[in-house]
């Protein structure tokens, strides 16, 4: 019997490269810590007061646009990546995957509202609604003003 397992099965060196390759690299995800998220305290208290004053739809449009990109400015180039594929998932209607990618972001960066306000998005779309609920209460834990985790909460 020449399998290394007792089953026939004896992987190549160019497999066990691939696959030894890829536990380094889960380590090493795994070693680094999530930074602190981007503090937009100052822009986000301006743009709610610009939002609140806004006289009309497209200065309120414009307002809100900002504070989404604020919003989704993720602590670093890893939890911006898990961001956008999570949301990209989530556009393409492939809840799941978005759950399990914003799942990721959460576990990376637990100090991140956004992960957990895009995950509880994910969640009420799936009808998972005790589970959306969960994220937005970090969410507002987190971020208290997030007017779209309370009006989520609202929702849900």
């Amino acid at each position: 019997m020449n399998r290394l397992d007792g089953t026939g099965f004896r992987p190549t060196f160019s497999a066990m490269r691939y696959i030894f390759a890829f536990i380094l690299a889960a380590q090493s995800l795994h070693a680094e810590t999530c930074p602190p998220s981007p503090d937009h305290a100052a822009a986000l208290a301006n743009l709610t007061t610009a939002l609140n004053a806004a006289p009309n739809m497209q200065a309120t449009r414009a307002a809100t646009q900002e504070i989404w990109r604020l919003w989704t400015d993720a602590p670093d180039e890893i939890a911006q990546a898990l961001l956008d594929r999570g949301m990209q998932q989530r556009e393409s209607y492939d809840f799941l995957s978005a759950r399990d990618t914003l799942d990721a972001l959460v576990d990376y960066c637990p100090n991140y509202a956004e992960g957990y306000n895009q995950r509880a998005f994910a969640n009420f779309l799936r009808r998972d609604y005790t589970a959306a609920l969960v994220d937005l209460d970090k969410t507002l834990e987190i971020m208290p003003t997030h007017f779209a985790a309370l009006s989520g909460k609202a929702l849900t």
